[in-house]
């Protein structure tokens, strides 16, 4: 079945969306929309309808499905306006600014019979889904910690990103991304506290970066770190287990796994430091270790859209929940309340 899609905003998250569709069998680009002439004009050039309009690309009956990819303090309202419209929507991350205009936004998609669901892309990042094979495979021995970080050193990119009103900040930005990557780690288990720092390195009007501490009901907890400030990164994810450990360096995957391999070291050798010795951090001898890579996993990104024009058909149920999309809001609340109140918060009880 055809189905025909338009954008709402033409920047550079749209553009990215815009050359992925063109890969993608039974759907096309019918047009785009942008406040912004010279989004406009760039549209254009490239040979891509451009509306006169909002209105008159949510009056266009051969369009379905339309992407709100816009500042995000406008997206509840596009999507509302889209549903009502009689048009399926997609939403760039994150839906919206806070829980209580989300919860329009699904009341808006039951009323309308509209599909509603959002881009949260980073479930196919194959750094991701390669920690989540790890779990699989429980090589490590149970698991007690895991670390998610992304260091950039340029700041807060310079557009509405930078703006509380629009939305701007890391939390929002980055954090709607690793703490529903979190979430998904172990998602029958109660997140029973959060505890969040914030960073304003480069700019008071909204977090620059920030770390936030997830402690779950099975004991295991996930520290999520983003920092735009950070000269030196460190390793994108670090796995922690009873009998081994895992790290991923960088989104190409540069990594190891490091287990125990069974052997009784016996006697510890202590490591001399310069002011004194140490067994504790005396590192493990070769024989009693086993090193090896990591697990190849694959994925494809167009299966987003695949599975969204799956369950316009009927044949598919969404990839993107609206009741986790709801559950990562909440969860980007608590981050914002810790870091005020300076103070742990009870999440799920």
């Amino acid at each position: 079945m055809q189905h025909n899609i338009a954008l709402v905003g033409f920047g550079g998250m749209a553009g990215w969306h815009y050359d992925l569709i063109e890969s993608i069998e039974n759907l096309t680009v019918a047009g785009i929309w942008d406040i912004k002439e010279e989004r406009r004009s760039y549209a254009q050039a490239k040979g891509i309808h451009v509306y006169n309009g909002l209105e008159e690309l949510l009056a266009d009956e051969k369009v379905d499905l339309v992407l709100v990819a816009t500042p995000n303090d406008v997206h509840k309202s596009i999507a509302i306006q889209a549903m009502e419209a009689g048009k399926n929507v997609v939403s760039e991350k994150p839906v919206t600014l806070c829980s209580e205009d989300l919860k329009e936004m699904i009341a808006a998609s039951e009323r309308t019979g509209r599909f509603l669901t959002v881009h949260q892309n980073r479930r196919w990042d194959e750094d991701f889904l390669t920690v989540k094979e790890i779990l699989k495979e429980g090589k490590l021995g149970e698991i007690f910690r895991l670390e998610s970080r992304v260091h950039g050193s340029r700041g807060i990119p310079g557009d509405w990103r930078q703006e509380k009103e629009h939305g701007g900040g890391m939390v929002l930005d980055w954090g709607v991304h690793l703490l529903d990557q979190a979430l998904l780690f172990y998602p029958e288990e109660k997140l029973n506290t959060v505890y969040a720092t914030m960073t304003h390195v480069t700019n008071q009007l909204v977090d620059d970066g920030f770390t936030a501490d997830l402690g779950f009901s099975n004991g295991v907890h996930i520290i999520i770190e983003v920092g735009t400030s950070n000269f030196v990164s460190l390793p994108r994810w670090y796995v922690l287990g009873a009998n081994g450990t895992a790290v991923i360096e960088d989104w190409d995957r540069n990594g190891r796994i490091v287990r125990a391999s069974g052997v009784d070291e016996g006697d510890v050798v202590p490591v001399i430091t310069a002011a004194g010795l140490t067994k504790t951090m005396a590192p493990r001898r070769e024989d009693s270790i086993h090193t090896e890579a990591l697990p190849k996993v694959e994925s494809d990104i167009r299966d987003f859209y695949r599975n969204v024009m799956a369950v316009l058909e009927g044949r598919e149920e969404p990839k993107i929940r609206l009741e986790q999309v709801a559950r990562v809001m909440r969860l980007m609340e608590a981050v914002f309340e810790s870091a005020e109140k300076k103070q742990v918060i009870e999440f799920e009880k």
